[in-house]
């Protein structure tokens, strides 16, 4: 199963960048593919939506946070009804 998490990428500051990765690895594990990038300091997120909508559609569990940050940018609006 595939889950779209958050993978720490700042050493002194806090930053994420927004993965689809197995449900089985840990969280700084090779990841399938790195889908946006989200910045809690500037509040900046960033999200390649066609790719996040294509692994929504095939199956993937977004995380509590990467599920807000995704609502918070609308993107459950675009997918398909019948998902």
């Amino acid at each position: 199963m595939v889950k779209l998490r958050l993978k720490r990428c700042g050493r002194k500051q806090a930053v994420y960048r927004i993965v689809a990765i197995d449900v089985r690895s840990r969280r700084e594990g090779k990841d399938l593919r790195k889908v946006g990038f989200y910045d809690p300091m500037k509040n900046q997120t960033y999200l390649n939506v066609p790719v996040i909508l294509d692994f929504l559609e095939k199956g993937a569990q977004p995380t509590g946070t990467v599920q807000n940050l995704l609502k918070k940018a609308e993107v459950f609006k675009e997918l398909p009804s019948s998902v």
